[in-house]
């Protein structure tokens, strides 16, 4: 079952990373939302929380500091990348992240115990197996999320490039899709 859980959390980590591929540095970081959703910030936020809950949840800590994870950052510094981050630098980060995540993963049996201290008291104690189901959440949770936003920015949308998981049509469908969504839309509000 381990087995099974691991390749779902990776697989939503690969749709997350895809998200990226062929943007400039501008649309990976610009805003699509009124809250400031962006590709590159959801990498980012997503690498804190592999560390957090594969590493302090455990007491595997992970070797490097996360200043916007400090309880003195400013609320939300997690969820963009400032212009000195460079998408490398925030790719990469997510990536050891991730590979520390899974030697966690690798090195626990699905009940080894565990703390997560930012959970309220009575359900702050918990395994291995509820943290990897609560991760394979999280990340498909912002995967979808960047899947929005990047469709908003050039129209690519879907799993991954060999398996996009859309009806198999072309854009003029898609667009007369749209047109009577956009119409059955303004009759159910009459």
């Amino acid at each position: 079952m381990k087995s099974h859980l691991h390749r779902y959390l990776r697989t939503a980590r690969e749709a997350l990373l895809w998200k990226l591929d062929g943007l400039s540095e501008y649309d990976v970081r610009r805003p699509l939302t009124p809250t400031g959703t962006n590709l590159l910030g959801l990498v980012k936020h997503l690498a804190g929380v592999e560390v957090g809950y594969f590493g302090d949840t455990f007491g595997r800590p992970f070797a490097e500091p996360l200043p916007w994870m400090s309880d003195d950052a400013e609320p939300n510094a997690d969820m963009w990348a400032t212009a000195d981050e460079s998408r490398e630098d925030i790719v990469a980060l997510y990536q050891r992240a991730c590979a520390h995540a899974d030697e966690t993963i690798d090195a626990l049996d699905l009940d080894s115990p565990g703390t997560v201290p930012w959970w309220p008291k009575e359900r702050e104690a918990i395994t291995l197996h509820v943290v990897l189901v609560h991760m394979i959440a999280e990340t498909n949770r912002h995967a979808g999320h960047a899947d929005i936003v990047r469709e908003l920015i050039d129209g690519t949308a879907g799993l991954r490039p060999d398996a996009d998981n859309l009806a198999p049509v072309d854009a003029t469908w898609w667009e007369q899709y749209r047109a009577n969504l956009e119409r059955v839309a303004r009759e159910a509000n009459a």
